[in-house]
């Protein structure tokens, strides 16, 4: 019989359906393959072509004085960084002015590499680099939400293959990230306890959906997993906002997170996928009730309208089984 499960920490349903469950191999998708060059003289991303993007924000150099890791700013951003924050409120119409920061980080010189195949202090530069630039946006006092994302693949909404994430900073706090943050506080009011430390702490007890445990970062199923292999990745520690992970936390997710993607590569052989950093906006950090932590969804399945009408997800794939079956793949 199917299930219909809440996430303790969103209050989201999903229906855990045993009529349409597949194994977990099932879930591999046919792709025509492609012969990816190392470097593409059409990619404005790669070297040799700087003068094709905007000016450099932040980078990273090699030895030889080659850059890593560029952060510039987005050629088409969806907000600009010029200008006041001002709000309109007229009647039925509520508008904010358009401002924010957008930037894209450029994560290699090299245009057919993919974090799973990465060094491992490749992946901690990478993540350096979000930090950095999620401090200096910060300071921004017209900026409220930071998000930090990654789409890998026509499916997730990359435009471009060569590797790359994305950052913006927002100057309002969109609903859906308030219901969460209102609803981590009531559980903090009630219990005295952190919600997502308690889903840590259960899903360690339980064991049964973890997919990759490090010293200072866990990576799992949620119980209430809105689609197949959707993952969570939370610090141990407790922390509301990335902007305290410290030097060895980084380090350490970077091998969680390298782990994680190379199983969903190797066992979904190499899936689409989004994956962003949920933290607490940037005027409300070290709070004891939220925790940030990363989300990763694979886009193995496709939504109709029941999703759109319902606002609950249908989830093909038991929780236990996909990390089950990413626990037995053996990353290279």
């Amino acid at each position: 019989m199917p299930e219909i499960r809440q996430n303790l920490a969103t209050k989201e349903w999903v229906i855990i359906s045993t009529e349409r469950a597949k194994r977990p191999e099932e879930f591999k998708q046919e792709k025509i393959k492609k012969d990816i060059p190392e470097k593409s003289d059409k990619c404005p991303f790669c070297p040799g072509n700087e003068d094709k993007t905007p000016y450099e924000t932040f980078v990273i150099k090699d030895e030889k004085g080659k850059w890593k890791i560029r952060s510039i700013p987005n050629k088409y951003p969806a907000l600009v960084s010029e200008g006041t924050l001002e709000r309109v409120n007229d009647g039925i119409k509520r508008c904010v002015s358009g401002v924010g920061i957008c930037e894209v980080i450029i994560e290699s010189p090299i245009h057919n590499t993919t974090i799973p195949l990465m060094p491992e202090y490749d992946v901690e530069q990478i993540l350096q680099a979000y930090k950095n630039r999620y401090l200096c946006v910060s300071k921004d006092s017209r900026i409220k939400l930071i998000i930090i994302f990654k789409n890998h693949g026509e499916l997730a909404g990359a435009s471009i293959e060569h590797p790359h994430s994305q950052i913006i900073g927002s100057p309002v706090v969109p609903f859906h990230v308030r219901y969460r943050l209102e609803e981590a506080m009531r559980y903090y009011d009630e219990t005295g306890e952190c919600v997502f430390c308690k889903m840590l702490k259960e899903e360690l007890k339980a064991k049964e959906r973890i997919v990759v445990e490090t010293g200072s970062f866990v990576s799992f199923v949620p119980y209430a997993a809105l689609s197949p292999f959707h993952i969570w990745i939370l610090p141990r520690r407790h922390m509301s906002s990335f902007s305290e992970i410290n030097d060895l936390e980084l380090n350490d997710l970077a091998k969680n997170l390298k782990t994680t993607l190379a199983k969903l590569y190797f066992g979904l052989d190499n899936p689409d996928y989004n994956y962003v950093i949920r933290s607490s906006p940037v005027d409300d950090i070290e709070n004891e009730y939220y925790h940030w932590y990363v989300a990763i969804v694979p886009k193995v399945i496709r939504t109709a309208g029941f999703e759109m009408g319902s606002g609950m997800s249908i989830n093909t794939a038991y929780p236990e089984e996909s990390a089950k079956f990413l626990r037995s793949i053996t990353t290279r």
